[in-house]
C-alpha cells in the first residue's frame, strides 16, 4: 500500500493524501481547482470585490488536477472506473457535464453526481473523487 500528498499540488485542508494505491486499485481524495498557491482556477475577482465563479473552468482544472494525481502512481484518466461529483448548485450541471463529457464517453466510469450544501471554500463549485484500477 502506498500514499501521497504531491509536492506541486495544493497542500491537502487535513491529514489525509492525494492518493492512495492498494494493489491494483487507487483512491483519489475529493479534487478541487485550488491551485498550489491557494488561489483556485476558474475564479474571478473584479475591483469592486465582485467574484464570478466558472463552472467549466473549473470541472477542467479538477480533472486536470486528476490526471495529475493520477499520473504519480502510473495511471491516466482511462484507469478509472468510478466518479463522485459534488456540486454546490444543481444548476451547474449542464457546464459541468458539458466539460465531463470532453474527457469520459458512455464506455468510462460510472458516475454519481450530486448536491451538496458547501464545499470547504466559497469559492468552490465543483469536488470530485475517483476510484481507478490498473491490472
Amino acid at each position: 500500500m502506498e500514499s501521497g500528498v504531491l509536492p506541486d499540488k495544493a497542500t491537502p485542508r487535513g491529514k489525509f493524501p492525494h492518493v492512495k494505491k492498494v494493489g491494483n486499485w487507487i483512491f483519489v481524495s475529493g479534487t478541487s481547482s485550488r491551485k498550489k498557491d491557494n488561489s483556485f482556477e476558474g475564479v474571478e475577482v473584479d475591483e469592486f470585490g465582485t467574484t464570478n465563479l466558472n463552472i467549466k473552468e473549473q470541472t477542467t482544472a479538477v480533472i486536470e488536477n486528476i490526471r495529475d494525481i493520477l499520473k504519480s502512481v502510473d495511471a491516466d484518466l482511462h484507469h478509472i472506473v468510478d466518479v463522485t461529483t459534488f456540486l454546490v448548485n444543481m444548476n451547474d450541471f449542464g457546464g459541468y457535464n458539458e466539460v465531463y463529457g470532453q474527457y469520459f464517453d458512455f464506455s468510462g466510469p460510472t458516475r454519481t453526481t450530486v448536491a451538496v450544501h458547501q464545499l470547504p471554500h466559497p469559492h468552490l463549485l465543483i469536488e470530485i473523487k475517483v476510484t481507478a484500477f490498473v491490472g
